[in-house]
């Protein structure tokens, strides 16, 4: 059970407090039509020197005139560097992950960036794929950080971003995660009070869980300083009061279900304390493994028009 002083102590293991935003310094690459929507490629800043790429879908009608809530989606890892927002933007990798296509089509906008050492944030390097990404991660531990504080500064310009367009309602945002992308979602979680609604989709791999099969997670997991006092389920407990919902897979051994298991009421009772109970839901999938099955996606798509319709 984590003190009461936990989210100082979780700040710090993380690397300390995040600098305050500067200029987005926004730019439009193109613009593509599409049946129902169009796709906006663009560019703003995180920090200086250091700018993100990113997809924005916006549906047909959808304008400052008529604005639409939106979800961030943060893409998976899966070993697939060459991949990051043009999975869910639904320009390559497996449709099952085209998340951003299927949240447009919903009527809401959707911002889709690349995570640091994907896609287009890993050009300019000499080194790729899992040697640059270990780079990366030592780059900020040298500096006192984690590559999870990386992650969560750039999500929340992100979430900078996207509330600062005509065509958002700012006060309906949501994010979305699979994989990589879940952890990117609870770990953000406790410093963005702006999104209203968040779906973590496969995967809450506690540091118990992680020594006990010897499972090597990636960098973005790791925050330290925390364990064994608390474990990941604390981190997403600071979500609470806003509405969580988290999938599972029974067979996902990225997060072994017996840890899952007891996770959930960890976050249930942190809803309780604050009477929010009915803002937290999860979903455990029977005989499946590491996916995004039509039931789980139902029920993200059930719970954000709950939440941001």
């Amino acid at each position: 059970m984590p003190s009461v002083d936990f989210k100082e102590r979780l700040l710090a293991g993380l690397g300390g407090p995040f600098p305050e935003g500067g200029d987005l310094n926004v730019k439009t690459i193109r613009v593509e039509k599409k049946d129902g929507y169009r796709l906006e490629w663009i560019t703003y800043d995180s920090e200086p020197n250091d700018s993100i790429p990113a997809v924005v879908l916006v549906p047909d009608g959808v304008d400052g005139n008529n604005p639409a809530p939106a979800i961030c989606i943060w893409h998976q890892h899966n070993g697939q560097w060459h991949l990051g927002k043009s999975e869910p933007a639904g320009l390559a990798g497996n449709e099952m992950h085209h998340t951003g296509v299927a949240l447009v089509r919903e009527g809401y906008v959707v911002l889709c960036p690349d995570a640091l050492g994907f896609e287009d944030r890993a050009k300019g390097f000499q080194l790729q794929g899992g040697a640059l990404e270990r780079l990366l991660y030592l780059k900020y531990v040298v500096r006192g950080k984690t590559m999870a504080w990386k992650n969560v500064l750039d999500m929340r310009r992100a979430v900078d971003y996207i509330s600062s367009r005509a065509d958002v309602d700012s006060e309906r945002l949501g994010c979305y995660g699979h994989s990589m992308g879940s952890t990117h979602a609870y770990m953000l979680g406790p410093w963005e009070p702006r999104l209203n609604a968040t779906v973590c989709n496969c995967c809450l791999p506690t540091y118990a869980a992680i020594e006990e099969h010897e499972i090597l997670h990636c960098f973005p997991n790791f925050v330290t300083g925390i364990y064994p006092e608390a474990d990941t389920p604390d981190i997403v407990s600071l979500i609470a009061p806003r509405a969580l919902h988290m999938n599972f897979g029974e067979l996902d051994g990225g997060s072994p279900i017996e840890y899952v298991k007891k996770a959930m009421p960890v976050i249930r009772r942190a809803y309780e304390s604050m009477h929010a109970e009915d803002n937290f839901s999860f979903f455990i999938e029977p005989a499946v493994g590491h996916v995004l099955s039509d039931e789980m996606w139902q029920r993200t798509k059930s719970f954000f028009a709950k939440n941001l319709g």
